[in-house]
């Protein structure tokens, strides 16, 4: 996996002519987020938001009681993708003005249910196995936005490999929310812990905690 702008900047030229190549052998190369993967890479995930729904969900449940508890009613909160992160949509603060950004749909529908919650979708191109969107589009707002707590999943934590994912798409929104946030959390059930899993995101250090069951 490899940026737009690195690929540009080793070869030499703009962003345009990498992308134009891009288009010209889509047998070799997709571009997905800003990045450039393999051919299929999208297509072969194994991950699917169905299939892991009702794994380990009392752990989840428990996690995201926890992370819910840091949430004061005025903050502006990310809230990630998964099948952990959207269980805590039903703890959230109903006083105040909560502010909920998130580019995952199961988040979003939860989120807008809520009281006094301002809602903040992140579009692009829409993933149906993670229900998710990705694009320039959502990094472009995400720029434009403040974030006081991330609550970020993961895939995999391991201690000397970090935080991965399953989703290559899923990395430059996750990447980008760490840069922006005050205070960030990486919310899992145990069973994640020592996995890796092929997307890396982010080291551990990158976390204030890691809260599980």
């Amino acid at each position: 996996m490899l940026h737009l702008s690195d690929a540009a900047g080793h070869l030499g030229v703009s962003e345009m002519t990498v992308r134009r190549d891009l288009a010209a052998a889509p047998h070799l190369f997709s571009y997905l987020g800003g990045y450039i993967l393999p051919a299929g890479a999208e297509r072969h995930s194994t991950y699917r938001l169905d299939a892991e729904a009702d794994t380990h969900a009392e752990a989840k449940e428990l996690a995201c009681r926890k992370a819910a508890l840091l949430i004061e009613p005025d903050d502006t909160i990310f809230i990630d993708c998964g099948t952990t992160t959207p269980r805590m949509t039903e703890y959230l603060p109903t006083s105040g003005n909560l502010t909920v950004i998130t580019y995952a749909m199961n988040v979003a529908v939860e989120a807008m249910k809520r009281p006094n919650t301002n809602l903040i979708l992140l579009g692009g191109l829409f993933h149906a196995s993670s229900q998710t969107f990705s694009g320039d589009e959502a990094l472009r707002t995400l720029e434009r936005l403040g974030i006081s707590k991330a609550f970020l999943s993961a895939g995999g934590v391991h201690p000397l490999h970090g935080a991965t994912c399953s989703n290559f798409h899923e990395v430059p929104i996750k990447q980008a929310v760490l840069a922006r946030a005050g205070r960030r959390y990486l919310v899992i059930d145990s069973s994640k812990l020592e996995k890796i899993k092929p997307a890396f995101f982010a080291p551990i250090s990158q976390f204030n905690d890691i809260i599980t069951e």
